[in-house]
């Protein structure tokens, strides 16, 4: 897997997007594991701890501006 610098700033945002939410997947599936969780309720918690991912965080970081309608 090769790495792409990205340049706007919605491709940047995207990427801490990315990376937010495979961090907080696996580091969620792997305690789970470790907890003694089966292979399926390893996999709730990752799909949990992705949604739980704070996006306005993200987007404060990304420097994106959030326009409210």
């Amino acid at each position: 897997m090769r790495a792409e610098q990205t340049t706007t700033p919605t491709e940047k945002l995207a990427e801490a997007i990315r990376q937010a939410c495979l961090e907080a997947a696996l580091t969620a599936y792997e305690t789970a594991r470790a907890d003694g969780l089966c292979h399926e309720g390893a996999w709730e918690c990752a799909i949990d701890a992705m949604r739980a991912v704070k996006l306005e965080e993200l987007i404060k970081q990304a420097g994106a501006g959030v326009s409210d309608r």
